[in-house]
């Protein structure tokens, strides 16, 4: 675990400096900044294996900082504010921020979080690249995220592949509409929004085309959508 690359994103040069130093003593690579756009710069450079992330950032502040990487990645972040409102733990963990800590904290409490975020992360990335899902000539490559029948692949768009692979992880489980839109598309589920019900349509009709079984993917009524 001490071989992990984090990115410190603080703008106070004095807890920046002394955070830095405290993860590097515990083994971690430690890159620093202390602005949002030098964030996301870092982000895509060094590839961390988490992000320290405050909220209040010169430039851009955090939360759009983390809505931009959510994009594109699923780093683990932990997010960091001087404010302890709980609109605003709310707002960080509905857009895709994994953990939130309220300054002053404990610089214990800090290390234990970021070890235990780590363990969890590595834990969920062997479970999920140990092997391919299969269901009834129906398989799911999640190292290469495709899925195919037979041995013909499916085109599905990156949404669509995420969302098919929940199902199928969950296989038998009715996974409600809002967390399949915040665990896929990061955001949470409007009352008018239909964007969650088009990609699963789309993969029905595109697993039909393959000759699946689309209508497996079925629609639970005030609930969400589970695979059969």
């Amino acid at each position: 675990m001490s071989t992990c690359r984090i990115l410190l994103v603080e703008d106070d040069k004095n807890l920046n400096q002394q955070l830095s130093e405290l993860m590097m003593q515990a083994g971690y690579q430690v890159d620093h900044c202390f602005d949002g756009e030098q964030a996301l710069l870092d982000v895509t450079n060094h590839k961390p294996d988490l992000v320290l992330l405050d909220v209040m950032l010169p430039k851009r502040d955090g939360f759009s900082v983390l809505n931009i990487i959510r994009k594109t990645s699923q780093v683990p972040v932990i997010m960091l504010s001087a404010k302890n409102a709980e609109q605003e733990r709310i707002t960080g963990l509905s857009q895709g921020a994994d953990d939130y800590v309220t300054k002053p904290f404990s610089r214990t409490e800090l290390m234990l979080r970021i070890e235990a975020l780590l363990r969890r992360t590595a834990i969920h990335s062997a479970h999920t690249n140990a092997k391919n899902i299969q269901i009834d000539g129906l398989t799911i490559n999640s190292q290469q995220q495709t899925a195919y029948v037979g041995q013909m692949q499916i085109e599905l768009t990156p949404i669509q592949y995420k969302i098919l692979a929940e199902l199928c992880q969950h296989q038998g489980e009715v996974l409600s509409k809002a967390y399949l839109s915040q665990r896929v598309l990061r955001k949470t589920l409007g009352a008018h929004d239909r964007s969650l019900d088009m990609h699963v349509s789309r993969i029905r009709r595109k697993l039909t085309a393959a000759g699946w079984f689309g209508d497996r993917i079925e629609t639970v009524h005030g609930k969400g959508y589970c695979l059969a």
